[in-house]
């Protein structure tokens, strides 16, 4: 007998989850999709789409739509600890009279954000720590897998100063140093891979301050880069947050009419929702509500996007049977802030590129498993 197939009604309520109004349960059990498949071989979503809401080089906010909550979040966390990037690792310091102890100076370096050409950093391979009596070309440090970065500033007074100035920056030369004062220094082949203003690497953030100093005081570091993941540490991760929400879904269940119609907007962010006024057509028409109220104010979902699921409109006692709340299963509203070192919409495909690579290896395993199976039965 054949499977029942779902009416598209059906199939958009039970997308769509129920916000209740009380804390202790948000929303009500989650049902699956219909029809659902459970065969290995799943088709492509057919009805995956993808819509940018904003794109800046730092931050990006796209829908995700017609994918599992799974898939979803296997993107959310590739993008906070699987996507490698360029950081601090090593800290030489030669000379460090500061008060910042060199173990916390070391800390703060290396959480700066670095940028530069990307092709440069995908050129580089991966810089793996020696194991004792080990040589590995992987565990020496070379052009293709270390970046020489170095920071060296002494402060003195400034002979030029007033003497009435109380201002340490104008009364001291370096008196405080920033991420601006970090120095590239370029080794064998990366003089070709790393070339340029925007190609070397650079902090993201120039204005980041590292450090304080005084007449006297003096930071001589040299600090090496390698490449690494978030899952590793968190200095790693090209994101500085990498969040989705559902959409919210707002329905008006019965007429809000009048001065209920203006309180009931004001329980939403502005341009949720929106005042018109009962037209005739609708005022003739029997049944729905708006009999009699040719003319008067009516509360209309204009953009359930800005809503934050507040509930507010659920502890009015007007409102009881007149909305219901609730977000849609299918339907993922990210946001991507990237630190400086990838484009906030490249981070999403680097991502893709990310899942891919372990959706093919999990393939390369079973097909293994198979075959050993085939041999040796269990």
């Amino acid at each position: 007998m054949a499977p029942r197939i779902a009416s598209p009604e059906e199939i958009r309520k039970r997308k769509a989850c129920l916000v209740l109004p009380f804390l202790d349960r948000e929303v009500d059990f989650p049902l699956p999709f219909v029809p659902v498949s459970h065969l290995l071989n799943i088709p492509p979503h057919q009805n995956l789409q993808v819509i940018f809401h904003k794109n800046d080089p730092l931050e990006a906010s796209f829908s995700l739509i017609g994918v599992d909550a799974a898939i979803a979040n296997a993107f959310r966390r590739i993008l906070i600890a699987e996507i490698p990037s360029l950081a601090i690792e090593f800290v030489f310091i030669h000379n460090n009279t500061s008060v910042i102890h060199d173990e916390v100076l070391s800390h703060r370096l290396g959480l700066v954000p670095l940028k530069g050409s990307l092709d440069g950093i995908n050129w580089m391979t991966w810089f793996r720590m020696p194991q004792e009596g080990e040589e590995d070309s992987a565990s020496v440090a070379s052009d293709h897998n270390t970046i020489v970065l170095k920071l060296n500033a002494e402060c003195t007074k400034n002979p030029n100063a007033s003497p009435d100035e109380e201002d340490p920056t104008v009364l001291y030369n370096n008196a405080h140093v920033y991420a601006r004062d970090i120095v590239f220094e370029p080794v064998g082949r990366q003089t070709t891979f790393f070339s340029g203003p925007d190609g070397e690497i650079q902090p993201s953030n120039p204005d980041i301050l590292l450090a304080k100093l005084r007449p006297g005081q003096k930071i001589d570091i040299e600090m090496h880069c390698i490449k690494g993941i978030g899952q590793d540490h968190a200095k790693f991760s090209p994101v500085a947050t990498a969040s989705y929400r559902l959409l919210p879904d707002i329905q008006i269940t019965r007429p809000i009419l009048g001065d209920d119609a203006v309180k009931f907007a004001n329980c939403f962010p502005p341009g949720v929702i929106g005042i018109e006024h009962v037209t005739a057509d609708e005022a003739e028409q029997k049944g729905t509500g708006y009999e009699g109220h040719k003319g008067e104010k009516k509360a209309v979902v204009v953009d359930p996007f800005k809503d934050t699921v507040s509930r507010e409109c659920l502890r009015h006692e007007e409102f009881k049977d007149k909305v219901k709340l609730g977000r849609i299963r299918d339907h993922f509203i990210f946001n991507i802030e990237s630190v400086g070192q990838f484009n906030s919409d490249l981070l999403f495909i680097e991502s893709v590129k990310v899942l891919r690579l372990k959706c093919a290896r999990l393939k390369r395993n079973v097909a293994a498993l198979a075959d050993m199976t085939d041999i040796n039965p269990v």
